[in-house]
C-alpha cells in the first residue's frame, strides 16, 4: 500500500475540519501549504450536473484568465505559405503541414495547443485519435481554427485556458501559480467559474454548479463556497 508523504500528512492536518471555505480562505489556505520544491500549479476542479454523453449537456470553452497562468505554453500551428510566416512571427513554436502531421503520428508532441487555418483542417482531421483524447484538437468554437492566427497565438500565450467536460460531468484547469499573489490567484478562479457558468448547455437540468474546489499540484483540495467564487 502506497504511504502518504509528510508534506501531504502535515497539509491534510491543516485542511483538516476546513470542508467548506469563502474563496478568500480557500485561496490562503492552499498557498500556505504548498510545501513542494518547486512553484506548484493551482488547480480549479468543478462538479457539474451534466451528463456529457448526451450532445446537449456538452460543456466546453475558453476564458482568458485575467492574471494569466503563470506557465509557458508550447504552441503548435498548421498553416502553408503567408500564414505559416505570420505564425512563426507571432511567436508560434512549431509550424507545419504534412511535416507537422508525421511528426504527429510518429508520437512526438511537443506543445500544449494546436491551432490551425480552416483550409489545413483536412490535413488535421487525420489526427483526430491521437489530438482528440490529449484535448489539442483545433476547434472553432474555442478559436483554435481561424485565418487570424497571430491573435489565436497571443491569446493561447497570455493565459487563455480551455476547459471540456469529462465523463464523470467534471472539469479541472490549472488557473496559476502558488508563487501568484492570493488575490489575483482569486481573481483567476472567480474567472474561470463565471466562464464554466456562462457555458452551460441547453440540456443541463436541475443544479448546474454542484462543487468547486481548489488544490496546489501536490497538496489536498479544499471546497470552496459556490456563492464566493461565483461573485454572487
Amino acid at each position: 500500500m502506497a504511504r502518504t508523504g509528510k508534506r501531504l500528512r502535515a497539509a491534510q492536518t491543516a485542511f483538516a475540519g476546513k470542508t467548506l471555505l469563502p474563496l478568500d480562505q480557500a485561496v490562503a489556505l492552499v498557498k500556505a501549504n504548498a510545501s513542494a520544491k518547486f512553484d506548484e500549479t493551482v488547480e480549479v476542479a468543478m462538479n457539474l450536473g451534466v451528463d456529457p454523453r448526451h450532445a446537449d449537456q456538452m460543456v466546453r470553452g475558453v476564458v482568458t484568465l485575467p492574471n494569466g497562468t503563470g506557465k509557458t505554453v508550447r504552441v503548435a500551428v498548421f498553416a502553408r505559405g503567408a500564414k505559416a510566416d505570420e505564425a512563426r512571427a507571432a511567436g508560434a513554436d512549431i509550424v507545419g503541414a504534412e511535416d507537422l502531421m508525421e511528426t504527429i503520428q510518429g508520437g512526438k508532441i511537443e506543445f500544449d495547443r494546436c491551432i490551425a487555418t480552416p483550409d489545413l483542417m483536412p490535413l488535421v482531421g487525420r489526427l483526430g485519435k491521437i489530438l482528440g483524447p490529449r484535448n489539442l484538437m483545433p476547434n472553432p468554437k474555442v478559436g483554435t481554427v481561424t485565418m487570424d492566427v497571430k491573435s489565436a497565438i497571443e491569446a493561447a500565450k497570455g493565459g487563455e485556458v480551455q476547459f471540456k467536460v469529462e465523463k464523470a460531468g467534471i472539469i479541472h484547469a490549472g488557473v496559476g501559480k502558488v508563487s501568484f499573489d492570493a488575490d489575483k490567484l482569486a481573481q483567476n478562479v472567480r474567472a474561470f467559474v463565471e466562464a464554466v457558468s456562462r457555458a452551460k448547455p441547453s440540456g443541463a437540468k436541475g443544479t448546474y454548479l454542484k462543487k468547486v474546489s481548489i488544490s496546489s499540484t501536490m497538496g489536498p483540495g479544499v471546497s470552496v463556497e459556490l456563492a464566493s467564487a461565483t461573485g454572487n
